[in-house]
């Protein structure tokens, strides 16, 4: 059976009367969440027109873009063949790929004084004389000639062949391109991975595979008596000039030191700080007002200015880095701990003042036990943001790794090593953001 209860118009009036508010809504109650929709896309639409996001889109230059992200996981090999005494001569950039004299297998020297290029097998290739340049694509020749400081395309070259001014552009997708001109030919051929990422030219370990570098690491015979052949790889890995690693691990050793200290110097100052400017702590208004305006200041001031401020003062290094981190952390922690302290359960502090304790104690047991998680949570927590903080600070001359990665962007040529750096950032990142979770579960007593 069902039943049906019936509302009569009094039992309406008194319900409306005596829930008014849920009734009686007001239009936000009602209309809120499509008012906050109509808004927010409004404002984006805004955004987009006040900002040019689509100008900046279509003139924005995506062929360079997606050079920039083929160089993050492979790498360009640049002879420049240049012309001269009637022959060729292969320059190589200053990267040092291949060693002296080395046999390259798809740089070839021929008969004519010339060389071979092999992009993607020997159906694409150039054929490089000081008068023309055959460029093979599909097995099909488009002789490019080469007189009278000019350089002329053929009339029926493909798309993969365009004449810019005075010289022709060649492209081979990502197995390279060519740029052909009166004096030279400048060549990029791709590879996936990192050259030489372990060792360079120099070393006596280059050019090998994995299993004679282990063969050798193992039970191989001593290259160099001194040392062992793995002491011996660790010092060429280490030493090597192309990548630098010795170099780049120093800075990342430094941007861990810049945020360590930093975060360690602002945790150590803030803690006492806070307590004066805590109102339920220190009983005197003067002191919590100017102590909050000191906070206030520390932290209103981005750690990119402060950074910025005492490079110009001690000059570039760690310290700048440090001292920003410091300043900065300072404010922040000082306003979360004396935040956490106005929050206490005054019926524990009331206590310990009961049995005669002084001051210090009873902020020692009456306080401390209650706000001692939360100080150490937060300086874990700031000390992981640091590491990030440290990158960023040292870019502008505070040192460290941030210097490193904007030395090599600067190039725009290494961005193979851009690749390298921000993957050893990532590492160091995840790392301390697992430890960092790990702690502050511990010291919170919450199971992660």
């Amino acid at each position: 059976m069902s039943s049906t209860l019936i509302v009569n118009a009094a039992d309406r009036t008194r319900l409306a009367t005596a829930h008014a508010h849920i009734f009686h809504r007001s239009i936000w109650q009602r209309f809120g969440l499509l008012i906050g929709i109509v808004v927010a896309t409004v404002y984006l639409a805004l955004c987009f027109v006040f900002f040019n996001v689509g100008p900046a889109f279509m003139n924005g230059q995506w062929d360079r873009a997606s050079v920039y992200v083929q160089d993050w996981y492979s790498w360009r090999a640049q002879p420049r063949l240049r012309f001269a005494d009637g022959g060729v001569t292969a320059q190589w950039s200053s990267r040092g790929q291949y060693p002296a004299n080395a046999e390259i297998d798809w740089l070839k020297p021929t008969a004519e004084h010339g060389y071979t290029v092999i992009y993607a097998g020997a159906d694409n290739r150039l054929e490089v004389t000081p008068e023309r340049v055959d460029v093979y694509i599909d097995g099909t020749a488009y002789p490019v000639t080469i007189a009278n400081d000019t350089v002329l395309l053929p009339a029926a070259a493909p798309a993969q062949l365009e004449q810019d001014g005075n010289k022709v552009n060649v492209d081979y997708g990502f197995a390279g391109q060519a740029e052909i001109r009166p004096s030279q030919v400048y060549v990029q051929r791709r590879f996936f991975g990192w050259a030489n990422f372990l060792f360079d030219t120099q070393s006596v370990f280059w050019g090998k595979n994995f299993g004679e570098l282990a063969h050798l690491a193992l039970i191989g015979d001593r290259i160099d008596p001194a040392r062992s052949n793995l002491a011996h790889m660790g010092g060429d890995f280490l030493g090597n000039k192309v990548w630098q690693h010795a170099d780049i691990l120093s800075k990342m050793g430094q941007t861990l030191v810049m945020a360590f200290v930093g975060t360690l110097l602002g945790t150590l100052f803030a803690f006492p700080l806070a307590f004066i400017a805590a109102r339920n702590i220190t009983a005197n208004r003067t002191a919590n007002w100017a102590m909050k305006r000191l906070f206030d200041f520390l932290r209103s001031i981005d750690m990119l200015i402060w950074a910025l401020f005492f490079t110009r003062g001690f000059g570039p290094g760690p310290i700048p880095g440090i001292a920003a981190i410091f300043f900065t952390d300072t404010g922040a922690l000082g306003k979360v701990y004396s935040e956490a302290l106005e929050n206490v359960d005054d019926k524990q502090r009331e206590g310990v003042k009961s049995v005669g304790a002084s001051p210090a104690l009873v902020n020692r047991y009456g306080v401390m036990p209650q706000v001692l998680p939360v100080f150490i949570s937060q300086s874990l927590y700031f000390w992981e943001s640091n590491t990030r903080s440290a990158t960023v600070i040292g870019a502008v001359g505070a040192g460290g790794i941030g210097l490193k990665l904007l030395e090599a962007m600067g190039t725009n040529a290494d961005w193979d090593k851009v690749a390298y750096m921000v993957v050893l950032i990532l590492i160091v990142v995840f790392a301390f953001d697992g430890l960092s979770s790990a702690l502050r579960s511990r010291v919170m007593g919450t199971k992660r």
